[in-house]
């Protein structure tokens, strides 16, 4: 009997790409780990490089399903020539699971057409290519059970059969529009090839969509008594604050923590190192013998006043966001009762918080390293905790000092009961772990806008983020914070502040300002970028009505800012940002269009925005604009209005305009066409 011998079967190798390539899909984030973001009511740009060999015709298609299950069809135009690029813009209506599939196929009527327009008017393989037209002809035929279809097919298919007809009106008869809107019904395609399926996170709108108003509730409210201490403002004053807000156009307030602040090492004024026995601290440094993260100070009141507050908000249309600051004061209860949750210096000492040159004596940062899942399973029941007294919205401080995995833990376990809830990211740091804490589930973040203040600094601070970015990070335009005064707001006056909130204002879907910002308040603690007499360490009563009654408050603008983007969708969306150009090296321009079927209405919304960012000149310049990219064709004239002035012009691609810094510094014009005019 003769010997056997086993014999290993070829593994049989799998392709990774289809019939018909489809590669670089977007929007998806670059590793896969995690879904790309959206917010209902967004219109997202979709886009694929699709290609194949030889010389066939393709087309594609966006297969776009929502969180019910129900797909959506979407199809796919071509990019620029040669670029291979296929996009399309669709609109996601809910919260919820979305996915998506690019479709490539190769389109046989448009490869033949495209063939038999050739050679059969040069009188080449005439009775051939119109013999492959007549199969194509028969298979829509049989696709479609309507009349009117077979009506047109039956006269293009006797047309093209015609030998009595030149070739030239043989293929004629198939060039017209009926049959193309049958064809585009009822595709002739074959190799269709799918990609993979590409998860989209869709949020409530307000994960990307917003305009924040930041004060301290200390000091709304608070009364100096006769030997100049200082009685704080309550949750109960605080609220009276928030109409005024609300008339601004401003549909978030966010409260720097609201925690009982601690004693030991506590600063004062101007972040001395000595504080007074009536100095109120830094809410950052959280914690004392009257609670920790989950316990209010007692100068704002009780829980149930909190809860009048947000009670008040909502009556106004406000959400109302607290602080999420994983750091406590030497006084806070975790010390004695955890110390492993903080780091222990040789001494014995514990380490407390340094930002160098900056140092927090006032506060120790927390240690994940030594206890992380004791740690982290109290941050989750601090963060329910306030979430059970109603709040929805979670600005959290320094989140980059942070395990990255914990966040991603957290924000994961909160999105599972309540999805609906938001985390903003206060994170001024490198790029990549911005761009992490983005990507782990982050709704939201501050910016380096807050740094980018020239016309080039600016164009391409905002083509990244609204084009290179935008699939994961959103950004939130805040123009100033308790820490950041910048040398532009310093030294630029009203003009800086117009042109600054108003570009935030416009630029992007979420921004902010920091109160205090409408009463131009631009003095900096010396060899600092902030404030001097910094609210972060003191009361700082304001008394906004009455700057607003003698015309020396920016309130009105920014109530009309907030108009303006109450009434423009386009301002409501990030991807929709594209730069133009202008020959001043201080005139930013930059657009943002909304077609009219993502308007809800019969009109298109495109907007136009001027800025001249040298705030001590009067600038003027020609304006450069590629009018495609608000839905105007090259060389057609078309009005815009200025929003804020009411002034109107007629405009086409190449317009002077001229910005007085001292009066009007920024042009935000709505741009009105009708075909034809």
């Amino acid at each position: 009997m003769a010997a056997t011998t086993d014999v290993a079967t070829p593994t049989q190798y799998v392709s990774k790409i289809g019939r018909i390539p489809i590669r670089f899909l977007n929007p998806q984030q670059p590793e896969g780990r995690w879904p790309a973001k959206g917010f209902a009511g967004e219109v997202i740009p979709f886009s694929a490089t699709i290609f194949r060999e030889g010389h066939d015709q393709i087309g594609g298609a966006l297969l776009l399903t929502d969180p019910a299950g129900s797909t959506t069809r979407y199809p796919l135009h071509p990019g620029a020539p040669g670029t291979d690029s296929w996009h399309t813009d669709a609109q996601v209506t809910s919260a919820g699971a979305w996915s998506y599939v690019i479709e490539a196929f190769t389109d046989d009527w448009a490869t033949w057409l495209h063939n038999a327009e050739i050679k059969m008017r040069a009188g080449i393989d005439v009775e051939v290519m119109a013999a492959m037209g007549l199969e194509l002809l028969a298979r829509l035929a049989s696709s479609t059970r309507k009349a009117s279809v077979r009506s047109v097919v039956a006269t293009a298919t006797a047309s093209l059969s015609d030998t009595s007809l030149s070739p030239a009106d043989r293929i004629a008869a198939v060039e017209n529009t009926a049959l193309a809107e049958a064809i585009a019904a009822s595709p002739l395609v074959s190799l269709v090839t799918q990609s993979e399926r590409i998860p989209l996170r869709v949020e409530r709108p307000r994960a990307g969509l917003g305009s924040w108003y930041e004060f301290f509730p200390r000091s709304e409210g608070a009364k100096q008594r006769k030997d100049g201490s200082w009685v704080s403002g309550t949750f109960r004053t605080a609220a009276k604050r928030l109409p005024a807000v609300a008339d601004m156009g401003f549909d978030v307030v966010y409260l720097p923590p609201i925690h009982p602040i601690g004693r030991s090492f506590r600063k004062g004024p101007n972040n001395t190192l000595v504080a007074g026995p009536h100095d109120p601290g830094s809410p950052w440094a959280i914690g004392s013998a009257d609670g920790g993260h989950d316990a209010v100070h007692p100068e704002l009141g009780t829980v149930k006043d909190f809860g009048y507050f947000l009670a008040q908000a909502k009556k106004s249309g406000i959400e109302v966001a607290i602080d999420l600051a994983l750091q406590c004061s030497p006084d806070h209860p975790w010390v004695t009762e955890h110390p492993e949750w903080f780091t222990t210096l040789p001494d014995g000492s514990i380490a407390y918080a340094e930002n160098p040159p900056k140092k927090y004596q006032d506060i120790y940062p927390i240690n994940f390293d030594n206890d992380y899942e004791g740690l982290r399973q109290e941050i989750l029941r601090i963060v329910k905790y306030w979430i059970g007294v109603g709040v929805t919205i979670f600005r959290v401080d320094n989140p980059h000092t942070k395990p990255l995995d914990f966040w991603e833990w957290l924000l994961h376990e909160v999105a599972v009961d309540r999805p609906d809830v938001v985390f903003f990211a206060e994170a001024f740091t490198r790029p990549a772990m911005m761009q992490s804490l983005a990507a782990v589930g982050f709704q939201q973040s501050y910016t380096y806008f807050t740094w980018r203040n020239t016309k080039v600094e600016l164009e391409e601070y905002l083509h990244e983020v609204s084009k290179v970015t935008s699939a994961t990070f959103r950004p939130n335009f805040f123009v100033n914070t308790p820490d950041i005064l910048t040398e532009y707001l310093q030294f630029g006056g009203r003009p800086a502040y117009k042109v600054r909130a108003a570009i935030a204002a416009t630029a992007s879907p979420s921004w902010g300002v920091y109160s205090g910002y409408e009463l131009f308040e631009n003095v900096a603690r010396p060899g600092a970028e902030e404030n001097i007499d910094n609210e972060k360490f003191e009361f700082k009563p304001r008394d906004y009505a009455a700057a607003e009654a003698t015309g020396d408050s920016l309130a009105p603008y920014l109530r009309r800012l907030n108009e303006i983007r109450a009434q423009h969708p386009a301002l409501r969306q990030l991807r929709n940002l594209d730069v133009h150009w202008s020959d001043d090296d201080s005139m930013l321009v930059y657009s943002k269009y909304l077609p009219a079927r993502f308007t809800g209405t019969d009109t298109a919304d495109g907007i136009i925005v001027i800025a001249n960012v040298d705030p001590h000149s009067v600038r003027e310049t020609t304006v450069h604009l590629d009018t495609t990219r608000f839905g105007i064709p090259l060389g057609e004239e078309f009005t815009v209005t200025d929003l804020v002035t009411q002034s109107t012009y007629t405009w086409g691609g190449d317009n002077y305009v001229r910005l007085d810094a001292f009066t009007e510094p920024v042009h935000i014009l709505s741009v009105e066409y009708s075909k034809g005019s």
